[in-house]
């Protein structure tokens, strides 16, 4: 029997297109006599974002799987850990002496105890303390800026669950490495145009200086310019601005003020006026951006706020602007064309999912790839997975904005109205008036966020799941209590073993993760 070799030809670098490329190349090519023939061809006119430098939980699974190891990762990509994400002045109209913040950490409840304590939390059995910081430690070891792991633990697993920061331009040249040494060939050069025949297959790339190109599959990875899906095949986009109002960010590097500055191990996302910043810590500096909805501030005033939370340390940075919409192509796959990472879509940047839906796709086109079936028979079941998957999340980043008690601007005042709310995320509330989000409300193939993600935004925010009808059926009261002390005595040894977050970084890229017996 013939063995089957297919051509991929992945057009656009970048963190999507990198990973896409090691992945298929290691799950479906590396080191067998059939497989695939991969080459990425990267305009080196074109660079890289660089806004998206958070990432979630699943990267881990992700890297091992494409043997990118955490060394690696922490010195030539300025790796450093995430376990959550800091919500500061979300809620509004709290007592002026309360601190407005909430915690969505990584590690949830269950990861401690298989007793369902959040019945007992939302009955009053933790008193006023919240949520978050009650039903993991993970808001303990943060807020002690320390990090998720030992010296000795392995790569890509941990004491707590955590996802990584990074400095997107070294991460994207060290996966393009590890891609390269997989047998993936690169082409710097420029696609000037895309032909596509009668048929609405795509027939050839015309390259500037390498002539034409063909493959059997083409992966658009060019970003919100949709070089292929859009451009070519003229695949719609879907926009969610009804729902999600924000479409631009100014983002500058800022310097630590002093050498040695302790590093944050979670991302800070700070409402402002008319938006919201991210703060992240890297070894050398700091991200920091603002996202905000130009129909209600203007690039001036966002400068502004930006440098004003920045500090004295962003006077003489440059900021740069960036443009963006929220949404998604209904169709990701058309023909012999899929589109992965911003080409497909983009919701914001809030939850850190860009990269998440670049490994989503990844993976589903790995398991889906056309080696005999019918492209058309792969293209449905694709589109139906990744539509379903942006609708999902679609909800879930509203949550954060619609249960605001904020009324400083029109930006807040216009999220809770209910016509920018979907019918789906009505419904969903109506139901957790009267019980907690649950296993029912989840869709496992298709939601990226589980009920433990959907709790804590939820009751983060402020909002009230009445279930004293059903007290008397929650007998174990005193059991929960010891629970929620059980956590905290946890978290307590946890913050004796557990180094500072900057000390284990600086300790990996001098010199490495050590195992067991060396540490």
């Amino acid at each position: 029997m013939a063995l089957t070799r297919k051509k991929v030809i992945i057009v656009g670098g970048g963190t999507a297109g990198w990973v896409t490329a090691a992945y298929l190349a290691k799950i479906l090519s590396y080191g067998l006599p059939s497989g695939l023939d991969i080459t990425l061809i990267e305009s080196p006119d074109i660079g890289i974002i660089g806004v998206g430098e958070g990432t979630f939980p699943s990267i881990r699974k992700t890297f091992s799987r494409i043997e990118l190891d955490e060394d690696s990762l922490v010195r030539e990509a300025s790796a450093t850990y995430k376990q959550g994400i800091r919500f500061v002045n979300w809620r509004g109209a709290l007592d002026k002496n309360s601190e407005d913040y909430y915690f969505h950490p990584f590690q949830i409840s269950s990861q401690h105890s298989q007793f369902d304590v959040l019945p007992y939390w939302l009955l009053g059995a933790a008193g006023e303390a919240s949520w978050g910081s009650v039903s993991t430690i993970q808001e303990q070891i943060v807020n002690d800026k320390r990090a998720p792991k030992l010296i000795n633990h392995a790569g890509h697993n941990g004491l707590l669950n955590y996802a990584y920061h990074f400095d997107a331009v070294e991460l994207s040249r060290l996966l393009r490495r590890k891609a390269k040494s997989f047998g993936v060939t690169h082409i710097e050069d420029t696609v000037d145009a895309v032909r596509a025949g009668e048929n609405g297959f795509i027939e050839k790339l015309v390259t500037r200086a390498h002539g034409d190109q063909t493959a059997d599959l083409y992966i658009d990875c060019t970003g919100f310019k949709a070089q292929l899906i859009g451009q070519a095949l003229g695949v719609p986009f879907k926009s969610l601005r009804s729902q999600l109002f924000t479409n631009r960010a100014v983002a500058l590097q800022v310097p630590y003020d002093q050498p040695g500055k302790p590093i944050e191990s979670q991302t800070i996302s700070t409402a402002q006026e008319n938006g919201w910043t991210w703060d992240i810590g890297l070894v050398g500096r700091r991200g920091v951006g603002y996202v905000y909805s130009t129909d209600h501030t203007t690039d001036e005033r966002a400068e502004q706020v930006l440098r004003e939370y920045a500090g004295p340390a962003a006077r003489s940075c440059d900021v740069r602007f960036l443009n963006f919409e929220a949404g998604y192509r209904q169709t990701h796959w058309k023909n012999n064309c899929v589109a992965i990472g911003l080409s497909g879509g983009f919701i914001e940047p809030l939850e850190a999912t860009g990269i998440g839906f670049a490994e989503i796709a990844s993976v589903i086109l790995s398991n889906l790839f056309p080696w005999e079936h019918s492209y058309e028979v792969c293209a449905q079941q694709f589109n139906r997975f990744m539509t379903r998957r942006y609708e999902h999340v679609v909800d879930f980043i509203k949550l954060h904005y619609c249960l605001t008690q904020r009324t400083d601007t029109d930006f807040w005042r216009d999220n809770v109205r209910p016509e920018s709310l979907s019918d789906d995320l009505k419904d969903r509330l109506e139901r957790w008036r009267f019980r907690p989000p649950s296993f029912l409300d989840m869709d496992p193939n298709h939601d990226i966020f589980t009920e433990a993600n959907w709790q804590y935004v939820l009751y983060g925010m402020g909002y009230k799941t009445d279930i004293s009808a059903q007290a008397g059926v929650y007998r174990y009261f005193e059991d929960a209590k010891t629970q929620f002390a059980e956590i905290r005595r946890q978290g307590d040894h946890a913050l004796s073993i557990l180094p500072k977050h900057r000390d284990l970084i600086e300790q990996v890229r001098l010199h490495g993760f050590k195992p067991p017996s060396l540490a």
